[in-house]
């Protein structure tokens, strides 16, 4: 065979396997006993990174599409005004650890002092008792002593404060660090930056978005399914997702989540003989083994039918078989 009779064979297999899952995708009656089929949009969890304090931005260094890593710095706050704070309290910390060594110098003098004091009051005392001395020189003496004791107490005290003042100024400036490290706005994750809101130079407020991210490791499409289904699945248990897009891929799902109340159907999805029903929100999500090798075809808001397996021991028809596209 011809190198062009094999690429058209192989064009018309791609094509038998997608247009043989489109057909069962859309043949209605064709769902097989333990399966149940819905629809619903692919979506990513999202990440907004916003600031933590207002001011003007400085750099934006992101453009949507781009894809970022984890602690990638997505922009840049204006920092100017924190870094002047932090070297007015690194200051600070130098004030108050030069005035504990001046405390320091202090209780060493009163220290001296009150031993002077002591002795000269030893001394009073013993010339008093052999009648050398008189007894107002020594309540003199005691009174000197006492003083000196207040001193030392006072110069004791003081150096007590001279710590509290330096660890109060250490802990001013450990919070001004944290808070420059603040100005540098990262993804707290990897994912695609979906929409950039702010451009260098504007004003942002505390709490202001600069962007959105999508993590494409986190991926699901939420469907709902009535009650006889639900009541029968099982939260980990297996779903297929064919997009209307592709057809010819199959992606597989697990259930994640099952919630614990009926609603009735979302408009989007309502039909005329489906209005009545009372349905289950379920949440099917894309391993992420397989979105971390698929991340540059990953998109969201994509359209789509889902297959849930609600019984475990249903074999998956052949034209449900998972078919991933080209990682490369």
């Amino acid at each position: 065979m011809s190198a062009k009779n094999w690429a058209m064979a192989g064009a018309l297999l791609i094509a038998g396997i997608g247009g043989g899952a489109w057909w069962f995708l859309a043949d209605g009656d064709k769902v097989p006993p333990g399966f149940a089929r819905t629809h619903g949009r692919i979506e990513a969890a999202r990440i907004d990174v916003a600031a933590k304090f207002g001011g003007r931005l400085r750099d934006m260094n992101v453009s949507e599409g781009d894809m970022v890593t984890a602690g990638q710095v997505v922009a840049m706050m204006e920092p100017a005004q924190v870094e002047a704070r932090l070297r007015e309290a690194q200051a600070h910390v130098r004030a108050a650890e030069q005035g504990l060594i001046e405390a320091h110098a202090v209780r060493a003098e009163k220290t001296s002092a009150l031993v002077f004091a002591e002795q000269e009051l030893f001394r009073a005392e013993t010339l008093a008792a052999r009648g050398y001395a008189a007894g107002e020189t020594v309540d003199l003496r005691r009174s000197q002593k006492a003083a000196a004791e207040a001193a030392v107490a006072s110069a004791t005290a003081a150096i007590a404060s001279a710590q509290a003042s330096i660890e109060a100024a250490e802990a001013t400036s450990d919070r001004l660090r944290t808070d420059l490290a603040d100005y540098a706005l990262t993804a707290p994750r990897a994912g695609r930056v979906q929409y950039r809101l702010v451009d260098a130079g504007e004003v942002v407020a505390a709490g202001g978005i600069v962007a959105s991210l999508l993590d494409l490791t986190d991926v699901s499409m939420t469907v709902y399914l009535p009650t006889d289904a639900v009541g029968r699945l099982r939260h980990g248990a297996e779903a297929r997702l064919i997009f209307d897009a592709a057809p010819e891929y199959v992606i597989p799902a697990i259930v994640t989540f099952v919630a614990g109340e009926a609603q009735f159907t979302p408009k989007y999805v309502e039909t005329a003989s489906e209005r009545a029903k009372l349905m289950f929100r379920v949440k099917l999500t894309i391993p992420s083994a397989v979105l971390e090798a698929h991340q540059q075809v990953v998109k969201t808001g994509v359209p789509g039918a889902a297959w849930v397996r609600i019984d475990p021991d249903a074999a998956w028809p052949a034209a449900l078989a998972v078919r991933l596209p080209d990682a490369r």
